[in-house]
């Protein structure tokens, strides 16, 4: 059978699926179901493929799987014949006419405010150059935002002058795509995360902040950064972590998100992530002044104690003490 369209290496996740003792085949049913849905005509091939491909996966699921899915398809008017039947779903009959509705008035669309510009606008706006506190600022901006504001910083770096980091070499991409992508479908968070610093020569703090985040949004910079094929950053969603990749909302938004993100702002993302290390490393390790030490010295040293009107000399002794 031929690789659907739909859904590209779909035979290769299922062999690892039964070699890994990962079940992902409820995920997959539903990511097939949402793609199938999402357009309003599919071609004979696409819908054969889709009849294929469902079918094994329906018998093979839970039942709560196949009731999200039944629900989808039951109110999409292009489902197949064989799923509807397989779902104990009733086709629709084109013959009978639907009664429609009055056209509901549209009411007049009122002029919009100007909305003022949020925190993350006006602080992007003001034309930052890239140094390491600048660096650290927008480092900290970004990882402190929801995913709105994430998307909404990432859409302003690509307008705006700041420098970005260089390409990472096609031939060192390949290579970290691969083994990214072999550690994704393993699980192992570790090696995924150490190959993803030193591919972007990012310290291991970062790679760990950027793996770790719940978000995502990180994750696909990082992958946007290495120029990753959208279907590899696809499955290592799938993959690295569960609590990304059971959800297919978030798969959804990270992948919208992956496809909208231009490779100036995430290399731009990049510069700021490494210069943000730096920043840290000058505030830990301060420069000391040549006269530091004499001024501490200076403020640690007691005064001479003034001596009280009234108490007797000190006793002088020697030579002269004894001739009297």
């Amino acid at each position: 059978m031929s690789t659907s369209p739909l859904f590209p290496g779909f035979d290769g996740l299922m062999t690892l699926s039964r070699r890994e003792g990962v079940d992902i085949r409820p995920t997959l049913l539903r990511v097939l179901t949402d793609l199938y849905v999402q357009a309003n005509t599919h071609s004979s091939d696409e819908e054969r493929q889709f009849v294929e491909l469902a079918s094994r996966l329906i018998d093979q699921v839970d039942d709560a799987t196949r009731a999200a899915v039944r629900g989808r398809l039951a109110i999409y008017p292009a489902t197949p014949a064989p799923i509807l039947r397989k779902l104990g779903l009733s086709p629709a009959h084109a013959d009978i006419p639907i009664p429609l509705a009055r056209e509901i008035a549209r009411p007049a669309q009122a002029v919009p405010a100007d909305k003022p510009p949020s925190e993350v606008e006006r602080r992007l706006a003001a034309n930052l150059s890239m140094q390491p506190k600048d660096a650290a600022e927008i480092h900290d901006l970004f990882f402190r935002a929801n995913s709105s504001e994430r998307a909404a910083i990432l859409h302003s770096l690509d307008d705006t002058p700041l420098k970005a980091s260089a390409r990472i070499p096609a031939a060192r991409a390949a290579r970290a795509i691969e083994t990214l992508e072999m550690a994704a479908f393993a699980g192992d968070i570790e090696s995924f995360t150490i190959e993803l610093g030193e591919s972007l020569i990012l310290p291991s703090r970062v790679a760990v902040e950027v793996v770790n985040d719940p978000g995502g949004e990180p994750l696909a910079c990082a992958a946007r950064a290495l120029d990753m094929p959208s279907p590899v950053f696809q499955r290592v969603l799938l993959f690295l972590k569960p609590e990304i990749g059971n959800s297919v909302h978030t798969v959804y938004r990270l992948a919208r998100l992956y496809e909208r993100l231009s490779e100036r702002s995430a290399l731009v993302m990049l510069a700021a992530w490494r210069g943000s290390v730096m920043a840290a490393a000058r505030a830990k390790y301060r420069p000391a002044l040549y006269d530091d030490e004499r001024q501490r010295a200076r403020a640690a040293t007691p005064g001479r104690p003034a001596v009280q009107s009234g108490s007797d000399p000190a006793t002088r002794t020697g030579t002269e003490g004894s001739r009297r």
